[in-house]
């Protein structure tokens, strides 16, 4: 509950609530792309980025377009643009962490974010995406056959979540304190039917936090071992076991570190399989009628997010069969289903804090001109019917991620094995080659997608690709910055 001890009269301007009303107030990015996702789970990756593309026509992309994009290139082995769409996500995130670090703590981003809806704020990704990004794009780099920038990309992604962990705490200590000042109780217990179970579940709450994943922090042991660093190597494997614990393709990575190199025989090649089923949970916007004292008590409908399971969910396989009688059991070491409950949780203080806000402001302009009556009370009723068609909360989020990520790791005999997952028919040929190698397998409903590594002329496949300094990725960087100073230049 928040109580106002002295009205706050904010007016809206009615023509700006209805022209926003159009835009991305009331974008549905659920419907988007769970048609998106319809796409991808029937084989048709190439609608699919049509699609998006068509959802997308503004010349200002933004960071949510470029994430969307990147997997469903990557998801179609084109590696070369996956990475240059990912890497101009990436520039997005770089100035997010370049902002924060100037302004941490910053609670309101917006005046828009409180007078309309959290979906007029910038996007600027949620915690577990930002690392996420960095994770993707090491899997394209090395499927590219550049081990070197994979490493890159491994350690912007330590660097990356030392970031998130300061804003965060100080994030947290910022909403304390506008909500005390407020009288705001950022709890769950007004938000009667808000399906609070999902997000205290167990296995979100056993989470650490929620942007630390293990697969992270497994593949950077990995990279680091494969480019012989085992002293890099170690403390990845150790933070995955300590992120996931009692797995034991986590606990091996770590003890094997010092043996798996005198077990590799000349004509082997040490292969970790990732297997990425389903798709990222979808945002929903649900309302709830909340107690907000203003002039005197009432109860003003506010709209929250709700997570729920998306399009195309699929059980986690258990197993990887090579050449028909060699079983690897698959280990879940990574739920993005459960880190994005577990983001969500540790976001909803300040969701409540801007959402009754939001609300006390809207009821307090509408009182004002209903107080008036005549030609301003018809201003109100009509400023009523604005507040709730503005209501919603943001669905935005990184949709085209997988729901969760499994592995298993082998050395087998370098050359050409026949790969299936229990419960598809499918059979894939691979092609093994070198002291060291990834195989990426994505299953979207029934289609299963496979990876696997494009060798150069240095095995295991590290030869320079120097994707990350394209001059597409470059321009389109230059063009960006240009336009941001256009933009601030006249509103000036």
């Amino acid at each position: 509950m928040v109580l106002f001890t002295k009205p706050q009269i904010v007016v809206l301007p009615l023509a700006m609530l209805m022209t926003l009303s159009g835009c991305s107030v009331m974008r549905s990015y659920d419907d988007e792309l769970s048609q998106t996702l319809n796409l991808v789970g029937q084989g048709h990756v190439d609608q699919a980025i049509t699609q998006l593309e068509s959802n997308n026509t503004g010349a200002d992309k933004d960071l949510l377009y470029y994430m969307e994009k990147s997997e469903l290139l990557r998801l179609n082995k084109q590696y070369k643009e996956s990475i240059s769409t990912s890497l101009l996500a990436d520039h997005l995130v770089d100035e997010w962490e370049n902002e924060a670090k100037i302004r941490l703590g910053a609670v309101a981003e917006t005046a828009g974010a409180v007078l309309l809806n959290d979906k007029t704020r910038r996007y600027d990704g949620h915690d577990y995406e930002k690392v996420m990004l960095s994770t993707r794009l090491a899997l394209s780099h090395i499927l590219s056959g550049d081990w070197d920038s994979a490493r890159t990309e491994i350690k912007k992604t330590h660097e990356r979540e030392a970031i998130i962990a300061e804003v965060r705490a100080k994030e947290t200590e910022a909403v304390e304190k506008e909500s005390k000042e407020k009288g705001i109780t950022t709890t769950f217990k007004d938000l009667n039917g808000y399906p609070i179970e999902t997000l205290n579940a167990p296995e979100v709450t056993a989470l650490k936090n929620g942007y630390q994943s293990a697969f992270s922090h497994y593949l950077a042991g990995f990279v680091y071992e494969t480019l012989n660093e085992p002293g890099l190597a170690a403390p990845g494997y150790r933070q995955a076991a300590e992120l996931q614990p009692n797995l034991k393709i986590l606990e091996d990575g770590l003890a094997g570190l010092e043996t798996r190199p005198s077990l590799l025989k000349q004509g082997e090649t040490d292969v970790l399989f990732v297997v990425e089923s389903g798709s990222a949970p979808a945002l929903k916007s649900i309302m709830i009628p909340v107690p907000v004292i203003v002039s005197n008590l009432g109860v003003i409908p506010i709209s929250f997010p709700i997570l729920r399971t998306g399009p195309n969910h699929t059980t986690a396989p258990n197993m990887v069969t090579i050449d028909g009688s060699n079983n690897l059991p698959l280990a879940t070491i990574t739920s993005l289903d459960t880190m994005s409950k577990r983001a969500l949780k540790d976001d909803m203080p300040g969701i409540i804090v801007r959402g009754i806000v939001r609300a006390a402001i809207k009821t307090t302009s509408q009182k004002v001109l209903m107080d008036q009556g005549g030609a301003a009370a018809i201003a109100g009723i009509a400023l009523n019917v604005a507040n709730v068609v503005t209501e919603s909360a943001d669905e935005r989020t990184w949709r085209t991620l997988p729901a969760n990520i499994s592995a298993a790791r082998a050395i087998i005999p370098s050359g050409s094995h026949e790969i299936v997952l229990p419960g598809l028919s499918t059979k894939q040929t691979i092609d093994i080659k070198g002291s060291h190698a990834l195989v990426v397998a994505r299953q979207v409903g029934n289609q299963l997608y496979w990876s696997q590594p494009i060798y150069g002329s240095k095995l295991p496949g590290y030869a320079p690709v120097t994707i990350n300094k394209t001059p597409e990725v470059a321009d389109e960087i230059v063009k960006k910055k240009a336009g941001k100073k256009k933009k601030a230049s006249k509103k000036k």
